[in-house]
């Protein structure tokens, strides 16, 4: 079997980086071209030494990357993605955006939270959102796919069953998400140089995270209504994950083991999702380096109010992990091919 040639632009940031790593171990493809805007010229081991003698690729420009590939990841900042997308789309090639410009559906939404507008408006008509897990169907003959944020991923799949089955009052949602520094790139921060972040924890954008209209979009299309949410992020002082604990009033006669059994019924098929024994809590270093998702369930019999936990790796299930979950999917191949890789202990 040939294998797929994939290219990876903006392959010298986090998410690129990553995607790099996984799909160094991937059965069915073969990096064709990696380009870096700062680096081109040089070779990706000389930026991550931890490549030495692994993967020597010197880094090109995005031009060569669409020509060589038959599949493009795009790791770019928003309002980048548009003009490759179409380059991509127009040659019948697989395009894979890891920033936000097809995320949303609405352009007012974008125009809003992003400060941009739908250049080429026919690509995002053509553009399929997708969290593997809860969007699967749609992939078919998909040439554009709008990876999902990290915060929205952890969100979407610790809620889903209760959205799905009309128990939990969307009236009532909190979110308080914890994600690593990693969530924020490679680029310079103040608020994640060593000394600002380190023995540090604190809310960020709160209520006025980019990710709010995503997670709402998606959580109100679970829900086939109007969904509404109270989102607070944090910054946690280690390198990745993310925990996302989500609060929700369900109604007085929902007892735990019920709720227990809509979860059980929703991803019993799904490789990636596993749902903690009764008692446990979700722990992100238990998915560390892994497209696992792990959730565990609480129900606050005082209140009525359901707290259900999520954890992801941001990196992998909330970028490059899911990213290449879709690729799979879209493609025709095994759903978990390159994915596979246990979480480490510590």
């Amino acid at each position: 079997m040939n294998r797929i040639k994939v290219g990876v632009i903006g392959a010298t940031g986090y998410a690129g980086l990553e995607i790099v790593r996984l799909l160094l171990s991937h059965p069915n493809v073969e990096i064709a071209q990696i380009s870096s805007v700062s680096y081109e010229g040089k070779k990706l081991s000389e930026i991550y030494p931890q490549l030495t003698g692994i993967y020597e690729k010197v880094l090109t420009n995005d031009a060569v990357v669409v020509e060589e590939s038959q599949v493009v990841f795009a790791c770019l900042p928003h309002g980048h993605a548009e003009p490759i997308a179409k380059k991509c789309f127009d040659q019948g090639k697989l395009f894979i955006d890891m920033g936000a410009d097809f995320r949303l559906s609405k352009e007012e939404d974008y125009k809003q939270w992003y400060g941009g507008q739908y250049e080429e408006k026919g690509l995002h008509k053509a553009a399929v959102y997708c969290i593997p897990e809860l969007h699967r169907d749609r992939l078919k003959n998909a040439k554009i796919i709008a990876n999902p944020g990290c915060y929205p991923t952890s969100i979407s799949l610790g809620l889903a069953p209760v959205l799905k089955a009309g128990i939990a009052d969307v009236s009532t949602i909190v979110i308080d998400s914890k994600s690593g520094a990693t969530g924020a790139g490679r680029g310079l921060a103040l608020n994640t140089h060593y000394t600002e972040c380190n023995e540090g924890f604190s809310p960020y954008k709160v209520a006025s995270h980019r990710h709010t209209p995503e997670i709402e979009e998606v959580l109100s299309g679970i829900a086939k209504q109007e969904v509404t949410v109270t989102f607070v992020p944090h910054l946690l002082a280690v390198n990745r994950g993310i925990v996302s604990t989500m609060y929700v009033n369900v109604p007085p006669d929902a007892t735990e083991e019920t709720i227990r059994g809509l979860y059980e019924e929703f991803y019993k098929n799904e490789r990636f999702v596993k749902l903690l024994p009764a008692g446990a809590a979700a722990n992100l270093k238990n998915v560390k380096y892994s497209n696992y998702c792990h959730i565990s369930l609480h129900l606050d019999n005082r209140t009525h109010r359901l707290i259900v936990v999520c954890t992801i790796d941001n990196m992998v299930k909330g970028a490059a992990g899911q990213a290449i979950q879709n690729m799979n999917i879209a493609l025709g191949l095994e759903e978990a091919a390159g994915l596979t890789m246990v979480p480490p202990a510590f």
